[in-house]
């Protein structure tokens, strides 16, 4: 059996694991079925593709989203592990031939939607391969007390059940409350699965809640100040959706809107544009986001109060994933609970699958989840984070000095803050201060300029190349050779050999130039 270190190493380019990893790759390699809720960006993908590489047999992954799929795919080829997806986004002919090449062992690792999992092809396909793990990503989906309920999934255990022996089942989601986890655990049918919590708090997010006269005036005011930074803007409605991107583009903001009203063709040309950089902004509602593998999203804003803190902290949750500094904003008005009630209330009655005792039960819970929401969001004496983690169940201290509570900022009518300050602020903490070489910025620019074309040339997010951070380590470093580029972190001997010549050459030029 492979040694998951160098496997880490090899693939992704890094020397350890975070926090929760180790513990559950070394469950489900010995055979553990596992429950593991794990914030977003703690790196949930790396605890299943590693054990995937070191097990015999195909990993199947079943994912909610096309374009997470697609995303997920991309990062793995450019790794150099075989991967594919079996989604409605291929043709009957693409469809075939994908299938056909799963039958023949083309495949490691397989992203397959919910929907496709019961179909003859898939079905006849998993009867007949070695299926070693089913990874659920997302699985909160599966409980109709999660706030991202989805049928498809209460069928991933019929699958399971349909295959001629039973692989290793494992399911990740980024929040869970105990009737949710309970639910999980029963509808998959985990057996005496290895439970990993492994805490909700995200230290480099700045929460911040403000109530300002004019929302739309306060965010054109908060993108001219964080001019090139990648955000994204959630709204309650779709008409705010259009109107709040028209603004934006009026003055002079490139920003894309994203809603279910729009053609399948209109999304996922925006989503890509978002995700390509070639837009900075997008406008969305809740229906954009769920496995969105963007790392360096460094602001999200809530146009509009969500009903309750799983959907906040889901949705808030895609800034940061790359690790360094980033804004979640929740901008208030009393209305916003009112609108909320209103559509609790609505999808209440409309869900057919409750009985009139269960959708009592269903109104009261959603209700006081408002009430605790309503509470973070008009939070003026109580640190917004220990608001947050106590409602998770994890203890927090009184003061964070990391959100708009504690910073002391005014709650009314606040201009907008730059989140380029506080990034530029951190820098010389971690550098300057302690007498570390502080990242040289011109290089470090023309590094994400070489991704940036890279990245086109081989239609591959930029992320998939080197993340951000791997870019300011190397302007920090500068490395002279593959050995000393090989230490960088996120750079694995893969990704060396792709990528090094290049990298290496323009440093090089850089120094030259600088003398």
């Amino acid at each position: 059996m492979s040694d998951i270190y160098a496997l880490l190493k090899e693939y992704y380019g890094y020397r350890s694991f975070r926090a929760g990893q180790e513990e559950i790759i070394n469950s489900i390699i010995a055979g553990h079925d596992i429950l593991a809720i794990m914030p977003t960006g703690a790196g949930k993908s790396v605890c299943y593709q590693i054990p995937a590489l070191a097990l015999e047999g195909i990993t199947i992954v079943v994912s909610p989203l096309i374009s997470l799929m697609q995303d997920q795919v991309r990062s793995l080829i450019s790794m150099g592990i075989r991967g594919a997806y079996l989604n409605s986004s291929l043709t009957p002919r693409q469809l075939s031939l994908a299938t056909e090449r799963a039958k023949a062992g083309a495949y490691k690792i397989i992203y397959v939607a919910p929907e496709r999992l019961l179909t003859e092809s898939f079905l006849d396909f998993a009867r007949n391969a070695e299926i070693s793990l089913v990874a659920v990503d997302e699985a909160h989906c599966i409980s109709q007390w999660g706030h991202e309920f989805r049928p498809s999934y209460t069928r991933i255990a019929e699958f399971i059940d349909a295959m001629p022996y039973r692989p290793i089942v494992a399911a990740f989601t980024a929040t869970a409350t105990n009737i949710v986890k309970r639910d999980i655990a029963e509808q998959l049918k985990l057996q005496t699965p290895f439970v990993l919590t492994t805490g909700f708090d995200r230290p480099n997010l700045y929460l911040a809640i403000h109530k300002p006269v004019s929302k739309e005036q306060w965010i054109i005011d908060y993108i001219n100040e964080n001019s090139g930074e990648s955000g994204i803007i959630y709204c309650s409605s779709r008409r705010t959706v259009e109107k709040l991107c028209a603004e934006l583009c009026e003055n002079g903001v490139a920003a894309a809107p994203y809603h279910a009203g729009m053609t399948d063709d209109a999304r996922i040309k925006n989503q890509n544009d978002f995700i390509y950089d070639k837009v900075k902004i997008i406008v969305a509602t809740s229906a954009f986001g769920m496995g969105i593998d963007k790392p360096n999203v460094r602001f999200v804003i809530h146009y509009h109060m969500p009903r309750n803190l799983e959907q906040y902290y889901q949705e808030a949750g895609r800034a940061g994933r790359d690790g360094e500094r980033a804004e979640c904003i929740l901008l208030y008005s009393s209305s916003d609970v009112a609108l909320n009630k209103f559509m609790i209330g609505k999808s209440c009655e409309e869900n057919e699958s409750l009985t009139p005792e269960e959708k009592s039960v269903f109104l009261n819970e959603e209700l006081q989840k408002l009430k605790l929401m309503t509470f973070y969001s008009t939070s003026k004496s109580v640190c917004l984070r220990k608001r947050m983690l106590n409602y998770f169940g994890e203890r927090a201290p009184e003061r964070c000095d990391n959100c708009s509570v504690c910073a002391g900022e005014a709650y009314e009518d606040i201009a907008a803050v730059s989140v380029r300050a506080r990034l530029a602020e951190d820098v010389y903490n971690a550098y300057g201060s302690q007498g570390k070489i502080v990242p040289d910025k011109e290089l470090f620019e023309r590094l994400k300029s070489l991704r940036r074309n890279i990245a086109m040339r081989q239609s591959v997010p930029a992320y998939a190349v080197f993340p951000d951070s791997a870019l300011r380590e190397m302007s920090c470093i500068k490395p002279k050779n593959e050995r000393e580029f090989l230490s960088i972190n996120g750079v694995g001997e893969r990704k060396l050999e792709k990528y090094a010549p290049a990298f290496l050459a323009e440093i090089r030029k850089y120094i030259e130039q600088k003398g």
